[in-house]
């Protein structure tokens, strides 16, 4: 049956084989207690073989009934929502677009079966894969009509942030709830973070909340492999590709692939690509300078909140030091927080100590930053440490008590650090100075 041409949405059902009576008709039925024909629809909807005029013929007369959908018809409304509508015919989607429209302003108590419906479908469906005789489970990462269908569920969601103005605040838990195991395959997880990191283009209100989740499920990533371990990893994969071969080919060989040995550090590294993409298309590609700063407090909100207290965090820091290269007033700007926290009684002596870290190491590689930020930051560090000997010199007893002097050693440790990498810039400067 030809469809390309036909208004459907002006046009009455199309005639597809099918059993019982209208959906109308069924809830009628359903009311008064014959629940005959309310299970067959059911089943008729679950039919893995549903053809796209079937599916548009349904979705038709649910939508003309979608007020009758009562919270007891939970069940049939899941099973609409069930429905494989991704990647179908123009028809199909269209049409289960409007009655996603109609079913959230109609009916809000089904706003999260919606959302949950369509952020599952965030990554690649499922497939059964037969190795040895025995049948596997995993995502279908080669589906090259991914980027279609990942634009359809976006679609859906803007259709319904249009209906319901507060989905963000329902949508954001569900996001979390949805995240994919970390150990999964660095695809499935590459196309959930695009996925999330998307939906915030659309729903800012939110972005600060994603960008959460997505830094505490890369941070679990970062401290579940050392950087020791992954460099062993690394090594050990060169050296196997030095060694020598029983059989000398005399085809060229394909070149190696550019992912990591270490499997860990590859789900990370595809993660953090991702992550700096989006700050870059932010920022510089179609970003202004105020959506810039606007990215950058939400990133260091999340930094303080979740980067921060995190002990061993090698990586992910790297995301607001990327952001923080595009405009010195931004880097000028997270060492004056930085330096603020290290200043304050009211936080905790280890995130003043790990602050001086960032302080120091920030300093000390960020090339970027000039030398007279370097020097001023220098000047106060090394004040600072004075002003601390200089009270201490009172105290009866001094002796070396890293916890009760955690902070003083961290800020000795960051001028040293600075030192060692910025101290030739730092003589020239002066050379220069005359």
């Amino acid at each position: 049956m030809e469809l390309d041409h036909r208004d459907f949405l002006n046009t009455p059902p199309v005639k597809t084989v099918r059993f019982g009576g209208t959906v109308a008709d069924t809830l009628a039925k359903h009311k008064k207690g014959d629940l005959k024909d309310y299970e067959l629809l059911r089943h008729q909807l679950t039919d893995p073989e549903i053809k796209d005029a079937q599916i548009v013929n349904w979705l038709q007369e649910f939508r003309s009934c979608v007020t009758l959908l009562r919270k007891e018809h939970e069940q049939l409304v899941h099973a609409v929502l069930r429905l494989p509508w991704v990647g179908r015919s123009p028809s199909v989607v269209d049409e289960y677009l409007c009655f996603l429209s109609n079913l959230v302003s109609a009916q809000t108590v089904y706003l999260c079966p919606c959302l949950n419906m369509v952020v599952a479908h965030f990554i690649p469906k499922r497939v059964t894969v037969c190795e040895g005789g025995v049948d596997f489970s995993d995502s279908d990462d080669d589906d090259k009509n991914l980027p279609r269908n990942f634009e359809q569920c976006h679609q859906a969601l803007q259709v319904i942030s249009k209906y319901v103005p507060s989905t963000g605040r329902f949508l954001t838990p569900i996001l979390l709830q949805k995240f994919p195991f970390i150990h999964k395959s660095s695809k499935t997880l590459e196309c959930y973070v695009h996925n999330l990191l998307r939906v915030t283009v659309y729903t800012p209100s939110i972005r600060r909340d994603v960008l959460e989740i997505i830094i505490d499920k890369m941070l679990q990533l970062d401290v579940s492999a050392s950087r020791s371990d992954i460099e062993e990893a690394e090594e050990g994969a060169l050296q196997q590709l030095d060694e020598p071969t029983l059989f000398d080919m005399d085809e060229d060989l394909p070149p190696p692939a550019s992912s990591m040995s270490h499997p860990v550090a590859e789900r990370l590294d595809t993660l953090m690509a991702v992550l700096l993409t989006y700050i870059k298309d932010i920022c510089q590609v179609h970003g202004s300078l105020q959506q810039t700063k606007d990215l950058y407090r939400d990133l260091l909100s999340v930094f303080d909140k979740v980067i921060l207290p995190t002990h061993a965090c090698s990586h992910v820091q790297y995301a607001l030091f990327y952001l923080c290269s595009f405009r010195l007033a931004l880097s000028e700007a997270f060492l004056e927080h930085l330096w603020k926290m290290v200043q304050s009684p009211a936080q905790a002596a280890v995130l003043r100590q790990t602050a001086l870290g960032y302080m120091g190491s920030f300093l000390a590689r960020a090339k970027f930053i000039p030398i007279v930020t370097v020097r001023a930051c220098l000047d106060l560090l090394v004040s600072w440490i004075h002003s601390y000997l200089d009270s201490q010199d009172s105290v009866d007893k001094q002796f070396c008590d890293l916890d009760l002097h955690g902070p003083f050693y961290s800020a000795c440790q960051a001028v040293f650090y600075t030192l060692v990498f910025r101290h030739k810039a730092i003589l020239e400067g002066n050379m220069k100075r005359g």
